[in-house]
């Protein structure tokens, strides 16, 4: 059986051609079972209930899941990876670099307790994980062997470039639907309000497809030849007079969002006292958070600080929806802010989106409790590059 919507009032599921709500067979006025299309018509209307609201504030969470593209085959590679996806290429090419430690050895070397790989079947372990085990590996950074520094420096690097390689891609609106979402989104926000757009990734698919659109991106960096960051560039709006004395009006700008980078970005390096943004081609040293079990820490850190101080603040206005897409709440230290927020937030609205809404980690089983304990909250089986956009446009009874 597999869930399709879920709220505190309604779950919509589907099994072998078969569809159902609160566990009843669909049937249409004849009698007979529904199709898929007419199942996906009356989930829509669930969703534009919840969402098509006079809401004050809108923020969208995109996380690894939204840059990941599902072929036929599988997921297409030329796009977002998942983090096992990252582990095993990660894995494979230490093997192939002789200067370079193998994912094996660094685990030994820092008392990693997983075996890196499945022996029998020469391939990375279902239990290794990525991110406990590079907080592993910088703990252990100070400890290594004065004999092993130079080949451990050199098989951590590597570690964090393939990071990098592999999180930077073009925008191709053939295959993803950023700009769509971002255009279907905005169209719920009244002005002079903001769509707001939160993201731990560190690619530039948002950005360049807002570009693609027309809309203008506000992420925090002025709008200078070099643009440096400044926090204070989220609270500003672009308006111009209208050319009448009596009243003195305004008018705002259309078409802008407010996005904020929680993990950093492929564009950003700091030098001397200023983070500056650029082409991703011009950077060396690119400020990101990478995955660990510890990143939080760095998260004190500017700018990463002014961000997340902002993000909370966002979550803490009334009458706001708050929309993920691909965020699986792993992430403990985001996830306990939204789950803080939608405690303390009675007016907070929230739409959790993604490939499979029968997740089974703690942060996720929360959320469902929270649910069923009447929070505004609502899980939606969808992903940014197939169905979201079908489900959050307008509704219209056939």
């Amino acid at each position: 059986m597999i869930e399709y919507y879920v709220s505190a009032n309604n779950k919509y599921t589907s099994d072998n051609n078969l569809f159902f709500k609160n566990e009843s067979t669909l049937l249409d006025e004849n009698g007979e079972n529904i199709d898929a299309h007419t199942f996906k018509q009356l989930i829509k209307k669930e969703t534009a209930n919840f969402i098509h609201q006079n809401y004050s504030n809108i923020i969208v969470l995109v996380g690894a899941g939204a840059s990941v593209v599902v072929k036929d085959d599988g997921i297409d590679v030329n796009f977002g990876k998942t983090v096992s996806m990252l582990a095993d290429l990660i894995n494979a090419e230490l093997k192939k670099d002789s200067k370079c430690f193998s994912l094996q050895e660094l685990a030994d070397f820092c008392k990693y307790n997983v075996p890196v790989e499945n022996v029998e079947e020469d391939k990375l372990n279902p239990q290794f994980n990525l991110e406990d085990f590079l907080s592993d590996l910088l703990s252990f950074e100070k400890y290594v062997p004065v004999d092993d520094c130079v080949k451990y420096q050199i098989s951590k690097n590597k570690i964090f470039d393939l990071i990098i390689s592999n999180t930077s891609y073009d925008f191709d609106n053939k295959c993803l639907k950023h700009a769509a979402f971002i255009n279907t989104v905005s169209h719920l926000v009244k002005t002079p309000s903001k769509l707001s757009i939160v993201t731990t990734n560190y690619d530039t698919l948002i950005e360049d497809a807002a570009d693609s659109i027309g809309y203008t991106v506000i992420d925090g960096f002025t709008f200078a030849h070099r643009p440096h960051f400044d926090s204070d560039m989220f609270e500003w709006n672009l308006v111009k007079d209208i050319e009448n004395i009596k009243t003195r009006e305004m008018e705002y700008k259309k078409n802008i969002i407010n996005l904020l980078k929680l993990h950093g970005s492929l564009t950003w390096e700091r030098c001397n006292d200023y983070i500056y943004r650029k082409d991703k081609c011009d950077v060396k040293n690119p400020i990101m958070i990478f995955p660990s079990s510890n990143k939080y820490m760095q998260s004190y850190q500017e700018p990463y600080f002014e961000l997340f101080i902002k993000f909370q603040e966002l979550l803490k206005r009334p009458n706001t929806l708050l929309i993920t897409t691909g965020f699986s709440f792993a992430d403990n230290h985001i996830s306990q802010m939204i789950i803080q927020a939608i405690l303390h937030n009675k007016s907070l609205a929230t739409l959790i989106s993604d490939y499979n809404i029968s997740q089974d980690n703690e942060n996720w089983i929360r959320l469902q409790e929270l649910m069923k304990h009447n929070y505004q909250i609502a899980f939606l089986r969808a992903t940014m590059n197939s169905d979201l956009v079908d489900y959050l446009g307008e509704y219209y009874d056939d």
